[in-house]
């Protein structure tokens, strides 16, 4: 039996998260405390329909009850016939306070801090860190719209065996700030930068002419090749942690030159060598002005 288990913060994305895991076949639970998860799963064990994948939504809504939620993770990753991932979802306070105001919707903590907003999102934090660590799979929805996050749950957990590795490849500018939710990040300003050509400085790192600037220099050549031999180094090591989700990240100034160039190169080399492979340029569509 294989159990999600969607968490995260309020206002990041979890109920499109959980709309997607029902279209592709689980039965899903929103709002479960997490005490009961254990006796829902028994449930499923014993039903006639063959209830295999299930995916349930706990979060603060839950109150007092959420702090059950490591036991309840314990107790099942013991059980030898159920695989329990979690799922963690996250957007920055300005983003997630943006989204309240839009939708005109109380943070569920609202009451407690007399209509406080930055005050619940402080304290929902806090409350989440330590579950967001055990996380097999992370999303930053902060450039996100609900169609590109579920089109991401989709790739994650379409045809996933269950001891496959899903790799997110990126791209990201730094000018737009780091990106929060990857694994291992690298900077490639220190490339010629396609920006200062004119001819290329509207073009992005998916079409070959900036492409093949980038990669018409020497120190990219080699930036690439060692860049790749770490990369294939480190891969099994994360297979063997169990580790579900791995995210690479490439970042330059405005993430639409150096960093989508590598961040294609990597990708076509990862999937060449029989990885499954999503690809995401973050910044792609913003200002085309530095």
């Amino acid at each position: 039996m294989q159990l999600l288990i969607v968490t995260g913060m309020s206002g990041s994305g979890k109920s499109s998260v959980m709309d997607v895991m029902e279209d592709i076949g689980y039965y899903c639970i929103d709002n479960i405390p997490p005490k009961l998860i254990s006796k829902f799963v028994d449930l499923c064990r014993k039903s006639e329909t063959n209830i295999s994948k299930i995916a349930v939504a706990v979060d603060i809504r839950t109150g007092d009850m959420f702090a059950e939620i490591f036991r309840s993770w314990q107790e099942l990753k013991n059980e030898q016939d159920v695989e329990v991932k979690v799922l963690f979802t996250e957007a920055s306070d300005e983003v997630l306070i943006k989204r309240y105001k839009e939708t005109r919707r109380k943070h569920p903590l609202d009451e407690r801090f007399n209509g406080n907003l930055h005050e619940a999102i402080q304290y929902e934090w806090q409350q989440l860190s330590q579950l967001r660590e055990i996380a097999d799979y992370y999303i930053e929805t902060s450039n996100l719209s609900a169609s590109m996050l579920k089109e991401q749950v989709k790739e994650l957990f379409l045809d996933k065996s269950s001891d496959s590795l899903s790799i997110k490849v990126m791209s990201f500018g730094f000018k737009y700030g780091v990106s929060t939710e990857s694994d291992l990040v690298f900077d490639v300003r220190c490339l010629p930068n396609p920006y200062y050509i004119e001819e290329l400085r509207n073009h992005t790192g998916l079409e070959s002419c900036v492409r093949d600037y980038v990669m018409g220099f020497e120190e990219s050549q080699v930036a690439f090749a060692k860049l790749t031999d770490l990369i294939d180094y480190l891969i099994p090591m994360y297979v063997h942690e169990g580790k579900s989700q791995l995210v690479i990240a490439f970042g330059c100034t405005g993430g639409k030159h150096r960093s989508i160039t590598f961040a294609e190169l990597m990708s076509a080399h990862l999937e060449e060598a029989g990885y499954k492979v999503q690809k995401y340029h973050r910044d792609i569509t913003k200002d085309k002005h530095y």
